[in-house]
């Protein structure tokens, strides 16, 4: 986790140079910035933890609790209104991730499953927080201080638990350079200036689309099964992103 973050710092840094212009001066916004990078990198950290004792089908129904915290937390946090079109789209959307994965699930594991959750949580609160005390922020240097600053405490979390230890294998290379700048450096900068511009609840349901996008490419790519029970989960997804946001635009008109 530590390699994705430095990588995607490295890849950030020559756009955050032409850019630096656009960094808040303000001892006060500094601070927040560096406390979104805190929870950003305890999140991820727990999420990948969790992930390691944990099957591929329960870790992505649990990672994607995230938008029903969101739900939550955007009514008290960002007097977002409770609307019963975006509570019954959440709901049905996160059902339509359970059935996605629902023939890869297992066992639960105890430890694991509370980290997941966590962060999963921890991910929904830099959603609200960025949000609230943020979204004037440019989204590119917000998301290169995400990374950068975010090494601090993976850091010595790594010296913590043992040192420093990076495989050398080009498959792993390849997926941290594609997890690095794919999903770090373009996906987060493209999804916290989303942030920006709609309200929260919007954008995080919108992440359902993420485990239908992965069943389609596994299904194209890689000749997996398609069941009865990932068609009927791909429709609610669907039909749960479009609940959400259908409200939301009745009321830019």
């Amino acid at each position: 986790m530590l390699q994705r973050f430095i990588l995607s710092t490295i890849a950030m840094f020559p756009v955050f140079l032409i850019l630096r212009k656009r960094i808040p001066r303000d001892t006060k916004t500094l601070e927040k910035l560096l406390l979104l990078c805190s929870i950003n990198a305890f999140g991820v950290t727990a999420t990948n933890t969790g992930l390691v004792g944990e099957s591929s089908g329960i870790g992505a129904v649990l990672t994607y609790t995230q938008p029903l915290f969101v739900f939550c937390l955007a009514i008290p946090f960002l007097n977002e209104k409770l609307k019963m079109a975006k509570l019954a789209g959440t709901a049905v959307g996160f059902v339509g991730v359970v059935l996605l994965f629902l023939g890869s699930i297992g066992s639960l594991t105890l430890a694991s499953s509370m980290l997941m959750i966590f962060g999963a949580f921890l991910w929904a609160v830099t959603i609200i927080y960025y949000k609230r005390f943020l979204s004037h922020v440019d989204s590119f240097v917000t998301n290169f201080f995400q990374w950068a600053f975010g090494i601090i405490p993976l850091a010595a979390l790594n010296l913590y638990s043992g040192g420093f230890f990076f495989p050398q294998e080009a498959t792993y290379l390849w997926m941290v350079l594609y997890t690095a700048i794919g999903s770090a450096c373009i996906g987060w900068t493209i999804w916290l200036f989303l942030l920006r511009k709609e309200d929260a609840t919007v954008v995080s349901s919108s992440s359902f689309i993420v485990p239908l996008v992965a069943l389609f490419f596994g299904w194209l790519l890689l000749g997996e099964n398609m069941t009865i029970e990932s068609i009927l989960g791909s429709a609610l997804v669907l039909l749960g992103v479009f609940l959400v946001n259908r409200k939301s635009h009745k009321r830019h008109e």
